[in-house]
This record gives C-alpha cells, sequence and structure tokens, in this order.
C-alpha cells in the first residue's frame, strides 16, 4: 500500500494510534488533521486508568492487547512510562452481584484479577480506608497514565515515522466518488484519499451527516480534578470507585487525581465545528462533593488543595460499546468513537485495530460487536431526538 493514502481526522489518542500503526505498517502517506493543536480535545483532559476488566468478551480481549500495548509503547516513546500501579474497582453489596457473574469470562479469556474485602485492602494499601461492606476487584495488570506525557510522546514519534500532522485544520466534508471515500476537503483544499478514518467523538454527526450518516452516540460532561502536591505520595493503585460516584489515583509530583459524575447533568450537544471544550464548566460544587466522598476512604484527601481542575466530553453509544471499524455502505471509511469514559485506555488497542481495518482489511481481535453497523436508523434517529441526563445512559467508568 505505499502508493495509498490514508487521512484520520482527529488528533486525539485514538487518532495518534491510529496514525502510528498505520506509518509502522508502512501504509504509503498518512495525514492527520485536527482543528486545533493535537491532544486539545478530551485526551488532555482524561483520567487515563486503565483496567481490563470490562463487561464484554469483546471489551476484555481487545482490553488485553492494550495494556500489552501500554507497556510496549512505555520502551518505545521517549518520555513517557506507563504506571502499572494496577487498578482496583470497588463494588458495594449492591453492585457486586452484576460484576461476579463476569468473573468466568475474565477466567476464560485470560484477565488475571483478585477479589479483596476491605480488611485485605486495607493491609495491602494502609492509606486506603475502604468501608467494611465494601469489595475489591483488583486488576494486577492496570495502571494509568500520564496524558501530559503520553500525548506529546506519541505525536513525536508519529512525526519522526513520516506521519503529516496537520493542526489548525478542520475537516469541512467528507468527499465520495462512485459511492466509496475519495478523501476530505478543509478550509485550505482537497486531499484525496484511499481511506478516512473519523475519531471526533462528540463532533462525530456533525461531520458523518454530511454522508447522511449518524450514529446513536451522546456526549456528556465529565470533570477532574488534580491536587497541590502532598505531604507524601500515596503508594496506591488507579481506584475505580463505583459506590463513591467516581474515581481517584496518584498523578504527577506527589498529587492525587480524582473524578465525580455529575449524574443529572443533561447531555452536551455539540452543534457548531468551531465548538471547544474551554466553553464548559463544572459547578464548583463538585470539589466539595468529590472530598466528601471520598475523605473517609482516602483521608489524606481532606487536607488537600485543588491546583487543577479539567472539563471534558465523554461520549456513550447507545448500547454503551464503542464504536469502531468501517462502515458498510460507505467503504473506504472507518469510525473509532464512543469508547464510554476509557477512551484513552483503549487508544492503543483502537489505534492498532483501525490501522489492521484500512491496512488489512482484517483484525487481530474480532470486533464486529463494535461495528458501525450494529444500529437501527429508525431506533438511531429516535435515541438522538431525546434529551437524557448522564444517569440515564448506558455509562461505563474507565
Amino acid at each position: 500500500m505505499s502508493n495509498a493514502t490514508a487521512v484520520i481526522v482527529g488528533g486525539g489518542v485514538t487518532g495518534l494510534s491510529t496514525a502510528y500503526q498505520l506509518a509502522r505498517k508502512g501504509y504509503g502517506r498518512v495525514v492527520l488533521l485536527d482543528k486545533g493543536p493535537v491532544g486539545d480535545g478530551s485526551s488532555s483532559r482524561a483520567a487515563a486508568i486503565i483496567t481490563g476488566l470490562l463487561w464484554s468478551e469483546t471489551g476484555v480481549l481487545a482490553r488485553k492487547v492494550s495494556l500489552r500495548l501500554f507497556r510496549e509503547l512505555s520502551a518505545e516513546l521517549e518520555g513517557y512510562r506507563f504506571q502499572d500501579v494496577g487498578c482496583l474497582n470497588l463494588f458495594d453489596p449492591a453492585s457486586w452481584p452484576d460484576r461476579a457473574a463476569l468473573l468466568p469470562l475474565y477466567e476464560r479469556c485470560g484477565a488475571p484479577f483478585e477479589i479483596l474485602d476491605a480488611a485485605e485492602m486495607r493491609v495491602r494499601w494502609p492509606e486506603l480506608h475502604p468501608r467494611d461492606e465494601f469489595i475489591g476487584l483488583y486488576d494486577p495488570l492496570g495502571g494509568y497514565s500520564e496524558p501530559d506525557d503520553y500525548i506529546p510522546a506519541l505525536a513525536r514519534k508519529c512525526r519522526e515515522l513520516g506521519v503529516e500532522i496537520r493542526e489548525h485544520e478542520r475537516v469541512e466534508d467528507l468527499l465520495l466518488r462512485g459511492g466509496r471515500v475519495a478523501g476530505v476537503r478543509t478550509a485550505t483544499g482537497i486531499i484525496e484519499a484511499d481511506a478516512v478514518v473519523t475519531t471526533l467523538y462528540g463532533w462525530t454527526n456533525l461531520l458523518l451527516e454530511r454522508v447522511d450518516l449518524r450514529l446513536p452516540v451522546k456526549a456528556f460532561v465529565h470533570q477532574r480534578y488534580v491536587t497541590e502536591p502532598l505531604p507524601r505520595p500515596l503508594a496506591i493503585p488507579a481506584v475505580n470507585a463505583n459506590p463513591l460516584g467516581g474515581y481517584i489515583r496518584p498523578a504527577a509530583g506527589g498529587r492525587l487525581l480524582a473524578g465525580i459524575e455529575s449524574a443529572d447533568r443533561l447531555e452536551q450537544r455539540v452543534e457548531r465545528p468551531d465548538f471547544h471544550l474551554s466553553e464548559l464548566s463544572a459547578p464548583e460544587s463538585l470539589k466539595d462533593q468529590i472530598r466528601s466522598n471520598f475523605t473517609d476512604y482516602v483521608p489524606l484527601l481532606a487536607s488537600a488543595g485543588w491546583a487543577i481542575d479539567k472539563v471534558g466530553l465523554l461520549t456513550f453509544a447507545m448500547d454503551g460499546e464503542p464504536v469502531l471499524g468501517p462502515v458498510g455502505r460507505i467503504p473506504g471509511l472507518f469510525i473509532g468513537v464512543a469508547f464510554h469514559s476509557g477512551g484513552f485506555a483503549y487508544n492503543p488497542v483502537s489505534g492498532l485495530l483501525l490501522a489492521e481495518f484500512v491496512a488489512d482489511g482484517r483484525t487481530s481481535v474480532d470486533v464486529s460487536a463494535f461495528s458501525p453497523d450494529r444500529f437501527d436508523p429508525v431506533e438511531t434517529a429516535s435515541y438522538l431526538d431525546e434529551t437524557l441526563a448522564q444517569k440515564h445512559v448506558v455509562r461505563r467508568r474507565h
């Protein structure tokens, strides 16, 4: 495919990972376009927690690859290291049975885990104080990344491999010829292409509507905060604290990063191509809510001041699963969006899979369950016409 051209629309981690994998495959010309700087969207605002203990076989198998690739990228990318501290998923007695039912799936797929009661968690991580009724599902392969390290390191490697990264160049239209993708039109002109991969998240339908395609995806505001440096760094895993409505993990500089769900907030409709995440805001009261929810669990949080606020968007498909793969009726068009709250966690494998679709026509993991073609157009239209609060969608954490 040395004479082929692939255009990737969107310079977040999914787009960058796709470009990286295509370049490694020697796929001709690879052009990545973003309306701003790379990583300027939700990728730089992510918690970047990863666990392999998901809720579907496709997700578990894909995340196994992602966990392997994060470790390989630690050796490949200068200035980046995957923080392999493990990931602790917390449950209360009401929510545990649904997750316990998935344990045979994890065993069948070779995804390691440990089940810990509160006393065992306190012994292993003395700085965590889980309630007596909490159950821990520990993923020893999990951990987190720092977006401020990962994004520039991956962009540098893409450039080294010959990817054309064109920032501040918004895609205005998709070009079709004979029913298949022929390229894109930007404000500066036309780029002919054999394949177009769109990874636009909240902006997805604004572009896809240009080719009479809509996906049942909704965007919701997400907020996460980083503390001032603590008196001492905490030796804890990344924690998905489902009963507490959020998550917490160590952060660079001896800090803590925490995020909390705003369950009653209505969806955020992205209706303009020039919409920017800086237009979003979150109530100041959420910081107090994090402190209220988490201080008993992580006592050092009580005296920590907040230093960094970041507000972004999460995108969820109607059924809660990612949308990844080719569009059947438009050959040459590929989509990678709606990775619930785990877009950063998926990105190494989502980039690999999209590159395999483009270059090879087949993938190393069967992700047919993630196909963009799985949605009924009538159901899609009805879903998009509704205005929902976050608590009313199928939502997942990391």
